[in-house]
């Protein structure tokens, strides 16, 4: 049985209706509860750790299980929306992420928590490109940029709010309420999808054209085989990463398999007639260039973010609360700023906010070398947390705004999508990675001065991962304004990863 009203045809609902205002909430509330999902756990793995007795490769699966498949995943889930109803696919992803979170909530030992933390971020794949999808093909233009203004502050606060709300829960009732903080919104915003969320798919082939090069056709087909490619070559990549440390003939394996599955994708997505992400689309060189800055860029603050997390805890001794506080000002920084610092890639061109930005954040990063044992917050950790969210505040926005003016208006949600899946990959990299490069043992993080020493070469890690991001923007990227093509879209972008814009252009209404 429909549960919803008889949907509207097109765009035509209003902020100030009650139709509205539900809709705006179940999309704020469904983007919020993956928000969670990328923000509180870091304060808690100190805890998951001690509490399983377990090494620093359960640590950095926790964080990745959900990556990997939120990343890996995250286009095929755009496209089942856009085919089979946005808001059939968002209450399944809103389900899903429920009983996923209340599997790592229960989780009795460490291969259940990694496992429902896959299956959280596969959840989050389905939830994350059908939220702001869904304001685009329900509100009338009139209203819908104040909605997507809407939906975008609100998730911003829950951004901030994150490790802020994980460190409390963490020192109060115990880690596993991270996850469990999760269900009861998920499972409060279905009745409010099925009730007032209209329906809506991707226009058909015939009637939406994507242009990536010079070539045109419609999107809404599947590409199973590229997003399982691209998911496995990103899950042995990791594995192969975060047990190179032992030196096995796994982690051999691993890494071959994961080369072997990298071509096979490259290969996939050349042949097929639907591609997930079309080669063509990398012709325009401003978009290329974007996406290699973004590799660069959110590695390295993918990186730094896990690291310093568990050092205030670990090192300087804060409790999961307080390590979960300091993080506030970059976060406050990116949430006050960032929507209107777009305009100085419109007005100056991409170039130098994509060159000053990366770098004013790896000043931050260095900057942060000072934390150590018996470091004071006011001198040494708050200035280095405001460097880097006034680089963040500079770099983000016009890297978005960059990015969609670089490709033609109905390819900005396509765009976007790879980006994003982009920042995802890099940031689950780092944290896979980095560990292995500075020597980090399976047990650094029960050793304050080991850990100490390993956050001191990890950092100039990050900051020089930001610094090629610069050289690559300065090299490559037009010095002046005056895009031959407007940008698509809002400028807003998130900490820890690039905002979605909806594929689609164009929607119409589903029964």
């Amino acid at each position: 049985m429909n549960h919803s009203p008889a949907p509207e045809a097109g765009a035509s609902l209003r902020i100030d209706s009650a139709r509205g205002r539900w809709t705006l909430l179940a999309t704020v509330l469904g983007s919020g509860v993956v928000l969670l999902g990328s923000t509180v756990t870091n304060v808690a793995l100190p805890h998951i750790g001690d509490d399983f007795g377990a090494g620093l490769a359960v640590l950095q699966w926790t964080v990745n299980a959900y990556m990997l498949t939120l990343a890996g995943l995250i286009l095929l889930g755009g496209s089942l929306g856009d085919r089979f109803g946005r808001r059939r696919v968002f209450v399944l992803g809103l389900v899903w992420f429920a009983v996923a979170s209340l599997l790592c909530g229960l989780a009795p030992d460490t291969g259940t928590l990694i496992a429902a933390r896959a299956l959280q971020g596969v959840g989050g794949a389905l939830l994350t490109p059908g939220s702001l999808a869904i304001i685009e093909a329900s509100f009338h233009p009139d209203d819908r940029a104040r909605a997507i203004g809407l939906w975008s502050g609100f998730g911003g606060i829950g951004a901030a709010l994150g490790p802020f709300l994980g460190g409390w829960l963490v020192d109060g009732p115990g880690w596993r309420w991270t996850f469990l903080l999760s269900v009861l919104p998920a499972l409060l915003c279905v009745p409010v999808a099925l009730r007032h969320v209209p329906e809506s798919v991707g226009t058909s082939p015939r009637d939406a054209a994507v242009t990536a090069g010079t070539g045109s056709r419609g999107r809404l087909g599947f590409d199973i085989p590229g997003a399982v490619l691209g998911a496995l070559a990103l899950a042995l990549a990791t594995y192969a990463l975060t047990e190179a440390r032992d030196g096995g003939p796994s982690a051999v394996v691993a890494a071959v398999g994961s080369v072997a599955a990298g071509a096979g994708f490259l290969r996939v997505e050349r042949r097929s007639g639907d591609p997930m992400m079309p080669p063509a689309i990398f012709s325009s060189r401003e978009f290329t260039a974007v996406n290699v800055i973004t590799l660069c860029v959110y590695a390295g603050t993918g990186g730094f973010f896990f690291l310093t997390t568990l050092q205030l805890q670990i090192v300087v001794g804060y409790s999961a609360l307080a390590a979960g506080a300091a993080m506030l000002p970059s976060t406050m920084l990116m949430l006050l700023f960032s929507s209107h610092s777009g305009t100085l890639a419109q007005r100056l061109g991409p170039r130098a906010p994509l060159t000053v930005g990366p770098l004013v954040c790896g000043a931050g990063m260095l900057m942060m070398l000072r934390v150590g044992p018996g470091a004071s917050y006011l001198q040494d950790v708050l200035p280095a947390m405001v460097v880097m969210g006034a680089g963040m505040v500079v770099m983000v926005a016009p890297l978005t705004v960059t990015l969609l003016s670089s490709v033609d208006a109905s390819n900005a949600g396509l765009a976007s999508g790879i980006n994003n899946a982009a920042a995802r990959a890099a940031g689950l990299v780092a944290v896979a990675a980095l560990p292995l490069l500075v020597g980090m043992g399976p047990d650094a993080y029960r050793s304050g001065p080991a850990f100490d020493t390993s956050f001191s070469r990890a950092m100039p890690l990050c900051a020089g991962l930001l610094a090629v991001g610069a050289l690559v923007a300065f090299g490559t990227l037009r010095q002046t304004a005056g895009a031959s093509r407007p940008p698509h879209g809002r400028t807003h972008g998130w900490l820890m990863e690039p905002p979605l814009v909806s594929r689609f252009a164009r929607h119409q209404a589903a029964d």
